[in-house]
């Protein structure tokens, strides 16, 4: 066989992996296919000579060039943008990823994960992925990172605490995991009398100008003066799912694994007694978000 074709054939076996990786990285499907694409030219530019195991090659080259993306991102400080994903090798053509694609993709991997990754360093990001997720050694790590072992051992470890949080299971979060998940449940079924069960009768909702209807910030007094309004203003809440939020339980509304807006709870004898509704961006980065023990991972 044409060493060409062979190794576009190769590439092609490896491109679901490759995508899942660089997915992880990066928390966009269209830029994960770019990496993708730019990992098959660095292939087709050196060949396949002295590669011993193609696969683990592969890997290695779309995590330092997503670990590239990453530093470019953070120092421009900069949203990805969402260009159109190039032509793979050979025949395969690779459509422009669409919100339904991108939205099955992050709900696959894990919403709260997703948001969580995006707060890490790239150094960081890439030590989780690749050692919790894709069990690549420390060494193999250090080698990309030009780091230690030791030091990507330091990394990944950094990172695994704010993903999973220091918070241990606890009745108390158990308690309010099960509030929210019946909150969240009422709210995506437009069920007013579900959201009454859970909010206390007094319940005070504030919510910011980012997140209201009128463009001001808004306080709400009272589960049955709320309720209704809120299963009517409740088309996000497909993209809520719960996750640790300055440690108790709330919920993270996230299009795609891209943070847009959160909700925060105060619990009293076992109601939700606050609602704080937070869409401001600068307010958003001041919360400490963690994944719950089964948030996607």
């Amino acid at each position: 066989m044409d060493q060409n074709l062979w190794l576009a054939d190769e590439f092609e076996a490896s491109r679901g992996h490759l995508r899942g990786v660089a997915y992880r990285m990066l928390g966009s499907l269209a830029e994960a296919e770019d990496a993708v694409q730019e990992t098959w030219l660095r292939l087709s530019r050196s060949g396949a000579e002295g590669i011993d195991n193609l696969r683990a090659w592969l890997t290695t080259v779309v995590s330092r060039v997503c670990l590239d993306m990453l530093r470019s991102r953070t120092a421009h400080r900069e949203e990805p943008l969402e260009p159109n994903a190039p032509t793979g090798p050979a025949t395969h053509a690779s459509t422009h990823p669409n919100p339904e694609q991108e939205a099955l993709l992050a709900d696959s991997v894990g919403i709260a994960l997703l948001v969580v990754l995006d707060r890490l360093n790239p150094a960081e990001r890439l030590a989780f992925v690749l050692h919790d997720l894709f069990d690549f050694s420390f060494e193999e790590i250090a080698r990309i990172v030009s780091r230690t072992p030791e030091a990507a051992r330091q990394l990944a470890s950094r990172a695994r605490r704010r993903v999973r949080g220091a918070a241990e299971p606890t009745t108390q979060l158990a308690q309010q995991r099960e509030l929210v998940g019946k909150f969240l449940t009422a709210l995506r079924a437009g069920n007013v009398e579900g959201l009454l069960d859970v909010l206390d009768p007094d319940v005070v909702v504030r919510i910011d100008a980012a997140s209201a209807f009128t463009g001001q910030y808004v306080e709400v007094h009272g589960a049955s003066t709320w309720a209704g309004e809120a299963v009517k203003q409740a088309k996000g809440a497909r993209y809520a799912h719960p996750a640790l939020i300055n440690g108790d339980v709330g919920l993270v509304i996230a299009p795609r694994g891209r943070l847009f807006r959160l909700l925060r709870f105060a619990f009293r004898d076992e109601r939700i007694s606050e609602v704080q509704v937070v869409g401001n961006r600068t307010v958003l980065d001041t919360f400490e978000l963690s994944t719950l023990d089964e948030g996607g991972m």
